[in-house]
């Protein structure tokens, strides 16, 4: 068996994948997170970007070969 990670993917994956995680965080948890953002004072695109991040390891890989 192959284990990969996020980074192993060109960069062309890696990109299109946070894309994908970052309008699943938006649906997820976007009124939270700019509640959040508003009352710390935040950068909500900042945020977004961390939590896609974090989002992208609860995602299961599925590879064609």
């Amino acid at each position: 068996m192959i284990y990969l990670n996020f980074t192993d993917l060109n960069e062309e994956a890696q990109e299109r994948l946070i894309a994908n995680s970052k309008e699943d965080v938006k649906k997820k948890y976007g009124k939270d997170l700019m509640d959040y953002a508003t009352k710390h004072h935040t950068n909500l695109d900042q945020m977004l970007d961390e939590e896609a991040l974090r989002n992208l390891y609860s995602y299961t890989y599925v590879f064609n070969i």
